[in-house]
């Protein structure tokens, strides 16, 4: 089990649907280049003592909850109004919408779970707003809809998000995510009668959901309800995990485990295979730092034991075999190994054998099915399922069906089959049955996309950063474009989150119209283990922005493109990536696309999750971090006097994950300074957070804006196709 990173976004961002407006031709479309009238923003009078450094922070009084300030949100709606104007000027922005419906609109299967003989698996036409969860009774049978969250608000914004079926599977749990929040609200269904029962959990967040063997209740984490006012804003701390008995009120939940002596602790829990044992994984931040503890559920009268109890490696459980267990661990193995221990002994961590060793790849996950190790690894940013006996001889490996991405392999250790995905840049996501005693891989779901791969190259290259550093980045195109041409440089860059090939039709509308994709995988990411994560944060973050900017040079010099043909797109740690280069070398880039950005780097953990980032980041209260910080927050860094590029920043007001008011400020910021005549806007979705969770019309509406706002500024011309 490896947990995602409490900043890392999913490939499809999204946003507030806006107005049609007419489309108006290149010829008489406003050339926008004389500044846009933005709203008067207040410029406070805050200005705060760092180490000797006066810091001013005018728009601080932006940082409040568009929902409880009025003021705020008045703020909102001007720059929305202004951004919504400049937006229906664009050419092709209607031609990007329209061919975004018809490129998303494809029938998308998820991974499906087999428990009890009953296959769970979500499901979406192609234009539903939220995907719908179906059971089948046989692998190949007719599916039936057990939850259809499109009926759950009138907007679409209500998504299905989590959910695990119980072992026989008779029973479900899920939850529910309303307009993009991190916070769940959890619930149980009767799998025979699609009926939801009455028992309700709630303020959970960043939790797994873990049955009981016998299903009589299910293992989550949760935090203290936060105060009124605060649910969209206060830090998260003292998250504990507790048990739900089925038919009881959460007042009645047993607390399992809390640490209050150290209130910025997570808690992950997760029961074994084998129902024996539930294991609790802790983390501070969002490094793979793990303590380790277990409860042993054969034993009424036992008590949680921590068996690895410093927060130093990576210790993932993979699955177990009575108390000797399988773990995924990055001690003495940057790039990671796989090891047994006998979590029983008196000292559990003498009993550590090596079965797995480490190797060149980069070990990203493990799993226990049919009696088989699956180990999932990546070799320059590609996946190599590797296979391997209980006792580590090898096994051979998983063909794959080209270069690209799997995920998946899940199920019981005793299970025969698994299922898995995979998917490339041009290849959409392919669901796939796998045979674990033959290794034979066949087609479940394979999806029918409008659009011919063999008309696009994929292609790899490796550049060379700053200091000397290779980094590899993806470009893809369609063959027999004319080159240079507009293009797409997109990077993320942290929290040991690798950047992989994938499928995107948000993407494909781009490269329709001659326009290159270019993803490069930054150090700060997990592409190459620990040491290329490390090379790219804290006071090594400038490596990140160093690379990403190397990417564009070698993109210019290579005539893929030019500064005046480059638009470069981020979201969350890729917002702050965009904002910081944006800052750094305004020169480079015609066109520049923040989204959900980490935009004040003083006062990120203030606020909801931000307070797990200092893994990454650093703590803006100790001196050096503090000036490490200083000198690239995008907030801060704005130059007056330098032309910038056109810039669309994007949030939305149920952000959070990286709240509202770090683009907020940014904005305001930008539109004070003189910068140049280009547009400097903001687009502010409402009923939407961070990513996961929107509605397919929302992601329709913002990328068609996100590509005409590209497109006008790199100089494509946007024709139907």
């Amino acid at each position: 089990m490896r947990r995602l990173s409490l900043l890392a976004l999913p490939l499809l961002f999204v946003t507030a649907p806006q107005p049609a407006f007419a489309q108006s031709s290149p010829e008489t479309s406003s050339d926008m280049t004389a500044p846009l009238d933005y709203p008067e923003t207040r410029r406070g009078d805050v200005v705060e003592d760092h180490f000797g450094i006066k810091v001013a922070d005018p728009y601080r009084w932006l940082e409040n909850d568009v929902r409880e300030d009025k003021e705020v949100a008045d703020w909102v709606a001007a720059e929305n109004k202004v951004t919504d104007a400049y937006l229906a000027t664009l050419p092709g922005r209607d031609i990007f919408r329209k061919r975004l419906r018809d490129l998303i609109d494809y029938e998308r299967f998820g991974l499906p779970v087999e428990k009890g003989g009953h296959y769970f698996y979500s499901h979406n036409t192609g234009l539903q707003n939220q995907a719908v969860l179906f059971v089948r009774d046989t692998i190949d049978g007719k599916g039936r809809v057990l939850i259809d969250p499109n009926s759950w608000s009138k907007d679409g914004a209500t998504a299905l998000a989590e959910w695990v079926p119980s072992e026989d599977g008779t029973k479900l749990i899920y939850s529910i995510q309303d307009g993009g929040t991190d916070w769940r609200t959890v619930r149980i269904l009767d799998v025979a009668t699609g009926k939801t029962l009455d028992d309700k959990v709630e303020w959970v967040k960043f939790s797994a959901l873990a049955w009981a063997k016998d299903g009589s209740g299910f293992y989550y984490s949760r935090f203290p309800e936060p105060a009124e006012g605060e649910k969209f804003q206060a830090t998260n701390e003292n998250q504990a995990v507790y048990f739900h008995k089925l038919g009881t009120e959460q007042a009645a939940d047993r607390q399992i485990y809390a640490t209050p002596d150290h209130p910025k602790y997570g808690h992950y829990a997760s029961v074994t295979n084998d129902g024996d044992w539930l294991v609790i994984t802790t983390t501070e931040g969002t490094d793979n730092r793990y303590a380790v503890t277990v409860l042993d559920l054969t034993d009424p009268n036992a008590k949680p034991r921590t068996i690895i109890p410093k927060l130093e490696n990576e210790w993932s459980a993979v699955g177990n075999r009575g108390s000797q267990f399988f773990f995924e661990t990055n001690k003495d193995a940057p790039r990671g190994r796989i090891v047994t221990m006998d979590v029983a002994a008196a000292d559990p961590i003498a009993t550590v054998k090596e079965l797995v060793p480490q190797s060149d790849a980069t070990l990203q996950g493990a799993s226990m099915v049919g009696g088989k190790l699956f180990a999932s690894y990546l070799v320059d940013a590609k996946t190599e399922v590797r296979r391997y006996a209980l006792d580590g001889a090898a096994d051979g490996t998983v063909p794959l069906p080209g270069i690209g991405t799997a995920s998946g392999f899940g199920g019981d250790q005793d299970q025969k089959d698994t299922f898995f995905a995979f998917t490339s840049f041009a290849t959409p996501t392919t669901i796939y049955h796998y045979d674990v005693a033959s290794g034979e891989a066949t087609p479940w779901a394979k999806p029918d996309v409008d659009f011919d791969p063999d008309q696009y190259d994929v292609a790899q290259r490796f550049y060379t950063s700053k200091d000397g550093t290779r980094v590899p980045m993806f470009i893809v195109h369609k063959k027999g474009i004319t080159k240079p041409a507009p293009t797409l440089l997109y990077g993320y860059g942290g929290f040991n989150v690798p950047v992989l090939p994938a499928f995107s039709s948000t993407r494909l509308a781009w490269m329709e119209q001659g326009g290159v994709l270019a993803v490069a995988n930054l150090r700060g990411g997990g592409e190459y283990g620990k040491a290329w994560h490390d090379a790219g944060r804290l006071h090594n973050k400038q490596n990140v922005f160093d690379d990403f900017i190397a990417a564009a040079e070698d993109l210019i010099a290579q005539g893929v493109t030019t500064r005046d043909q480059l638009a470069i797109q981020g979201g969350s740690n890729g917002g702050l990536l965009v904002g910081a280069v944006t800052n750094q070398r305004p020169d480079l880039f015609a066109a520049a696309l923040p989204e959900v950005g980490v935009m004040d780097m003083l006062r990120f953990d203030k606020f909801t999750a931000g307070r797990y980032w200092v893994d990454d980041y650093g703590y803006p209260e100790r001196e050096a971090d503090f000036k490490y910080l200083y000198k690239y927050s995008p907030y801060h860094n704005i130059h007056s006097g330098e032309n910038y590029p056109a810039i669309m920043a994007l949030t939305a007001d149920t952000d959070d994950r990286v709240v509202p008011g770090h683009t907020f400020k940014y904005t305001a910021r930008l539109q004070h300074a003189d910068i140049g005549d280009k547009p400097h806007i903001v687009r502010i979705e409402t009923r939407a957070g961070h990513g996961s969770g929107k509605p397919t019309d929302k992601i329709i509406e913002e990328y068609a804006d996100m590509w005409a706002f590209a497109a006008k500024w790199t100089g494509m011309k946007v024709t139907a196709q």
